[in-house]
């Protein structure tokens, strides 16, 4: 087994959480990991750092899961990557963060039921980029990238999307932020095209009016989503992870990028911690 790359940042201790059960509502769909509207938590497990490529194999395991075999994703597999693995060149740059179900009556007890991966901007400069700029071009975000971190690849075991998986990450990665010095973040918020796009377009229309960024941090998509070809007058209901950032008070960088890989549009997300709500302060930040 070889060991993965020591992490750029200190990684800060993360100790094991027991929650109360509380009755959940189940989910049709897929949910990528956002932070919830601070529901009480409901489950048993507990929250670290990969530090092993075998962890890493796991979290990639459940993001296969995720993407490929409920939401239909098309992806070229890396070389040298085991089958029913998600994985890409960035995956040895990054910190993988990582859940693990402890709850012995669940169906998962022992297995990753949640991973985020953060891309550091020391990480960044050495795979020579963030994957944010394989979607679109950030050159107006050249004065953050020192403090700028990346957030990508976020998912939720479909057992296990009623919120306390999601906010454990969420404030894992606040408290790494935090502890490392770094400002804000940014992120490729996917929607789906299984509609051929309208729900996305539609979508866009509407956050370009409410919490679109201003002109010098705005970036263009390098394959841009046909939004102009397209239904813009849908009620939407944005997914998870949209809806997640949103309340953390983040700004839409600009218009979506089609991903035909994952057929999806990605929506650029941008977020400043000092434009954290009191709230989510508290809760991710500790202050």
């Amino acid at each position: 087994m070889r060991e993965c790359p020591l992490p750029t940042l200190p990684l800060a201790d993360l100790l094991a959480r027991r929650h109360t059960p509380q009755p959940s509502r189940p989910s049709s769909r897929p949910s990528s990991a956002a932070p919830a509207a601070l529901p009480a938590p409901a489950e048993r497990f507990s929250i670290g750092w990969a530090r092993h490529l075998d962890e890493v194999r796991e979290a990639q395991r459940l993001r296969h899961q995720v993407f490929v075999d409920e939401m239909g994703a098309r992806l070229s597999p890396l070389h040298g990557t085991p089958a029913g693995h998600d994985a890409d060149l960035f995956d040895a740059y990054c910190e993988h963060l990582i859940v693990r179900c402890l709850d012995d009556t669940s169906p998962q007890a022992g297995e990753v039921i949640g991973t985020y991966r953060v891309l550091t901007p020391q990480a960044a400069q050495r795979v020579g980029g963030f994957y944010s700029e394989t979607e679109f071009d950030l050159v107006r975000l050249r004065p953050a990238r020192d403090r700028m971190a990346e957030l990508g690849r976020s998912c939720v075991h479909a057992n296990h999307r009623q919120g306390g998986v999601i906010l454990s990450l969420w404030g894992a990665l606040g408290n790494f932020l935090a502890t490392n010095g770094l400002d804000s973040v940014i992120g490729c918020a996917s929607i789906s095209m299984r509609d051929g796009g309208h729900a996305a377009a539609s979508l866009w229309e509407r956050l370009s009016r409410t919490h679109l960024a201003p002109i010098e941090h705005q970036v263009r998509p390098r394959l841009a989503l046909p939004v102009d070809e397209l239904r813009r007058d849908l009620a939407v209901e944005p997914p998870a992870l949209v809806k997640g950032y949103l309340r953390c008070g983040a700004k839409v960088l600009g218009a979506p990028a089609w991903d035909p890989d994952f057929n999806t549009a990605d929506l650029p997300m941008w977020l400043q911690l000092r434009d954290l709500p009191e709230k989510y302060r508290r809760h991710f930040l500790g202050q």
